[in-house]
């Protein structure tokens, strides 16, 4: 970890380098390498163990493919970048290949399950942001509630109902009353509070715009302004095995929503470290990385809601390599958005672009008790 270290902070401590030099020789261009070198690893990784990995699995691995083609897309018009961009199609093109056939599996283990939540990994169900902003502190509750308020049977109904999929042939975006106070509710943490940027962001993936709908960037300002929140916590208790899995899903629902401050460097070597080097992909860390039992009671806004997880022999996790390689992915499509010569990123719109945004009052979430300020 220490030698890793070292080798960022010698990468950004480079001098500027001259505009006639190609971008892959900058730090920016070599980070861009590591990312791939990772995503590479873990796509080997879901090769072997296909017919095992679950649809939570699969749909990490399909956003994926999304910022892949979106990084291929922005590097393919330079000719300087166009190794970069012919890897990173490469790589999407095995995803596609092998999300294929990871359906025929998960009809076997998983069928409800499947046709529930099978939009998630569909092609064109995933869209990348049009827009960048970033969290804003004061929207984050004065108390965060110290465990997940609501189940994972509570969370999944609601989201099968917004997409459509339940067994009534309900039409996509519906939203019942039950869902309405359960997706809105003010002061949720850990997965709880996931799920319900979750929920915001498939609405926008389907096209809701109606109703509560179209408060569903307030709402996402405010999930991710405490997503971010839990992050930083995380990261002040050493990133912790436990944390880690919901460290990652907030960057991968947050940054796919277009918050780009969930992409801060320090994070990503934190990720990179994470991955076992041979097999690939993330999970539990080797017994000297166990976290200490005190540690375990004073993390309680963290723990970890019941999920269909699949934890390997060899301490693999299925949600916690979705996680990273979706986190990772983000990380290289905002990477793929800096300029290529003085490393500098586009400056963020004030919001991302959508059709959520109206005249329609600040949702009741926002003004829920006295705001607490976060240092950058």
């Amino acid at each position: 970890m220490a030698r890793f270290r070292l080798f960022l902070l010698l990468l950004l401590a480079r001098p500027p380098q001259s505009s006639s030099l190609p971008w892959p020789d900058t730090a920016q261009g070599t980070m861009a390498g590591l990312i791939l070198t990772a995503l590479e690893k873990a796509t080997l990784f879901l090769e072997g163990r296909l017919p095992l990995i679950n649809l939570d699995g699969a749909v990490g691995f399909q956003v994926l493919e999304v910022q892949l083609r979106g990084v291929q897309g922005k590097w393919a018009s330079d000719p300087l970048l166009q190794p970069l961009s012919l890897r990173a199609g490469q790589l999407a093109n095995t995803l596609s290949a092998l999300l294929q056939k990871s359906i025929f599996y998960l009809k076997q283990s998983d069928p409800t399950y499947l046709r529930e939540f099978q939009p998630s990994i569909q092609p064109g169900f995933w869209k990348l942001p049009r827009a960048w902003t970033r969290t804003n502190a004061s929207l984050v509750y004065p108390q965060l509630e110290a465990l997940d308020s609501f189940s994972e049977e509570s969370s999944d109904a609601c989201l099968v109902q917004l997409l459509g999929t339940g067994t009534d042939s309900s039409q996509p975006c519906r939203l019942s009353n039950f869902c309405r106070t359960l997706m809105t509710k003010a002061g949720c943490s850990g997965y709880s509070l996931s799920h319900q940027l979750l929920f915001f962001l498939w609405a926008r993936m389907q096209g809701c715009t109606e109703g509560l709908f179209r408060q569903s960037q307030d709402y996402m300002n405010v999930f991710c302004a405490n997503m971010m929140e839990l992050n930083r916590r995380a990261e002040a208790i050493g990133y912790a095995y436990p944390t880690q899995d919901l460290f990652m899903e907030n960057i991968m629902f947050c940054g796919m929503a277009g918050f780009s401050d969930f992409y801060k460097l320090r994070w990503l070597e934190a990720i990179l470290s994470w991955q076992k080097p041979q097999l690939g992909c993330f999970g539990k860390p080797d017994a000297k990385g166990e976290l200490r039992e005190g540690t375990r009671r004073r993390q309680g806004s963290l723990r970890r809601v019941r999920r269909r997880e699949r934890l390997f022999t060899d301490g693999c996790s299925c949600h916690n390599t979705a996680t990273a390689v979706a986190a990772l992915g983000g990380f290289l499509y905002i990477l793929a958005e800096y300029h290529p010569d003085n490393g500098e990123p586009h400056p963020p719109t004030p919001s991302p672009e959508s059709d959520y945004q109206d005249d329609a009052p600040v949702p009741e979430v926002q003004r829920i008790g006295r705001p607490l300020s976060i240092s950058s």
